[in-house]
């Protein structure tokens, strides 16, 4: 098959690509740095590979790569860029929250309109969401409401699309050991260690989901699925106050 991956030179993104080519799919891998992209390539089983180098928080980034969309004809297309940010929602700079907001939701939504109109039976667009799409996150409250957002928008494509033979996924893994949580001002250690997961195992999950291709949304990690399960037992007011002693912001 061929697959194209964003967000493929860290983390869930470059396990996804590392496991894809070893049962040997030919990748095209897009990210902001070449540096990283040209170490992630050469690690590669197999040939064929191809790297983009795109900020998909940019417009003109996101046109580009919807030309190569519709000359490639990806069989699968993983929306896996994201950025997050940790902190007090009045606090942080309002511009770089309207640019992660524009990276997690609106490139992700112009990428799926552009990969659904030209996908064909049998090809699957999956949307990399998060276990807190389905909850509040204090102290990443604007991250939580893009995956949200990316978790709802995801099922609904799921249904317009099934009856087509092309097979919509939202994906939605926990906390997990990368550097998402440095890179986003907070730290990995905010989450117990019993809910993570490696990006291996997030990628092992998301990858049986999609041979299976059998519900619109999967959350990775037992632990995880329990948490969402036992959350509708909870009022709301309990759950975000939960969230709360598990976040950026816990004991403020």
């Amino acid at each position: 098959m061929k697959i194209l991956i964003t967000g493929a030179s860290d983390g869930i993104g470059l396990a996804l690509t590392k496991k894809f080519a070893a049962k040997n799919n030919q990748i095209t891998l897009v990210a902001r740095s070449k540096e990283k992209l040209d170490k992630a390539i050469v690690s590669l089983h197999g040939n064929g590979h191809q790297v983009i180098v795109a900020d998909l928080s940019k417009r003109e980034n996101v046109d580009a790569l919807k030309e190569k969309i519709d000359i490639e004809k990806y069989d699968v297309f993983i929306n896996n860029a994201g950025v997050g940010m940790y902190g007090r929602f009045a606090e942080m700079p309002l511009h770089e929250q309207v640019k992660m907001m524009n990276l997690n939701m609106t490139a992700l939504t112009v990428l799926s309109y552009f990969y659904l109109n030209q996908a064909k039976k049998g090809d699957a667009l999956v949307n990399i969401a998060s276990t807190l799409g389905t909850t509040s996150y204090p102290g990443a409250a604007v991250y939580a409401g893009t995956k949200a957002y990316v978790s709802s928008l995801s099922e609904s494509l799921w249904w317009e699309n099934k009856n087509k033979g092309v097979y919509v996924l939202g994906f939605c893994p926990g906390a997990t050991y990368t550097n998402f949580h440095e890179v986003s001002g907070g730290s990995k250690d905010s989450f117990p260690k019993f809910t993570m997961q490696s990006a291996e195992q997030v990628a092992d999950e998301l990858i049986s989901a999609l041979e299976k291709r059998k519900n619109p949304k999967v959350f990775s990690g037992a632990i995880n699925r329990f948490m969402v399960s036992i959350q509708k037992l909870m009022s709301r007011k309990m759950v975000v106050s939960m969230m709360a002693g598990f976040g950026p912001l816990k004991g403020q």
